[in-house]
């Protein structure tokens, strides 16, 4: 077994646009649980709403700037029609909302209705929507290596992705990190902790907790605009296990810190690599690439549960900051 080569791709795949996207996700995840109390099961409608605002944009004619303000729009759109009749439930009745409103997004994206419009159940190819962002690199078209890393400057999972994307991460990271300091944030941690009390000291809670879905469904659009930058929009692609997956990678780093998502998508992705890079070079004659697939997702799972069940507050989490560790 090259541990080597398996070393490489795990920090190729750590520092990847996929790594990238889910830690976006889960900062405005982050913001929706982690500060506001809001249990979002949606994240991926968020993020397919983006990437779909963004490439269909993008075909029409439209340039890089404005492709960008189309996908934070349909996010604050969807946010708004999702909250508005909504934010009054609390806990499981809040869940179940945003699961089915997930899931009307990826059916109505993947509806042969829209074919000329979304792609239908074959989507939206990446060469018909990634020229703008190529063609914004200051780069020259070329390989460039950096450590056992080598990757080209412009294509779709190239240098220039990573940079724009760990920028937007950074930026996301401070904006929570001064959210989190600031009246409003505190407005929102006491409504994480009891919302009666809050509303007793005469804030409007309704009013912030839909300010925290829009902020974090933004987030979660920019998340999806990065991942299909590395591939292609595809309704599926953005499903169910997408939010399940950023649930965990919260979770994992620790819910209501500031680089906890972060670190979650890093060592998530990390962990996944290894393990079925790992299974393929000592099991790889005996098992299936699709069994060796499985029995990855299995044995990260695990790992998970064990963390959650011994260190309920994730890595980086405080235990006492989050009155659901309390229950």
């Amino acid at each position: 077994m090259d541990f080597g080569q398996l070393l490489t791709n795990v920090l190729t795949e750590m520092t990847g646009p996929t790594a990238i996207a889910y830690a976006l996700a889960a900062i405005g995840l982050n913001i929706h649980f982690g500060l506001t109390g809001l249990i979002n099961m949606g994240q991926a409608g968020f993020m397919l709403l983006g990437a779909y605002g963004f490439a269909i944009s993008t075909i029409a004619g439209a340039p890089l700037w404005l492709a960008f303000l189309v996908a934070i729009g349909a996010a604050i759109v969807f946010a708004l029609l999702l909250g508005l009749p909504t934010l009054k439930l609390r806990g499981d009745y809040l869940a179940i909302v945003t699961i089915a409103a997930a899931e009307i997004v990826r059916m109505v994206g993947r509806s042969t209705a829209l074919t000329d419009l979304t792609g239908g159940a074959e989507g939206l190819t990446g060469n018909s929507f990634k020229s703008t962002f190529q063609d914004a690199s200051p780069f020259p078209d070329d390989r460039w290596a950096l450590g056992p890393i080598t990757l080209s400057t412009n294509a779709s999972n190239s240098w220039w992705l990573r940079i724009v994307g760990w920028l937007v991460v950074a930026l996301a990271c401070l904006l929570v990190w001064r959210l989190v300091h600031s009246p409003w944030g505190r407005v929102l941690r006491g409504i994480r902790e009891d919302e009666d009390a809050v509303r007793a000291l005469g804030k409007n809670v309704y009013s912030y907790k839909l300010q925290a879905l829009v902020l974090g469904g933004v987030f979660g659009a920019l998340g999806g605009v990065v991942f299909v930058l590395a591939s292609s929009v595809q309704a599926d692609s953005l499903g169910r296990p997408v939010t399940f997956n950023t649930w965990t990678i919260l979770l994992l780093g620790g819910a209501a810190t500031v680089f906890g998502p972060v670190l979650g998508s890093l060592l998530f992705w990390g962990s996944l690599v290894f393990v079925r890079g790992f299974l393929r070079g000592a099991v790889g004659d005996v098992l299936s690439v699709q069994q060796v697939e499985q029995i990855g997702w299995v044995l990260v799972g695990v790992t998970l549960i064990l963390l959650i069940v011994f260190r309920p507050q994730g890595i980086l989490g405080d235990k006492k900051e989050l009155a659901i560790n309390a229950r």
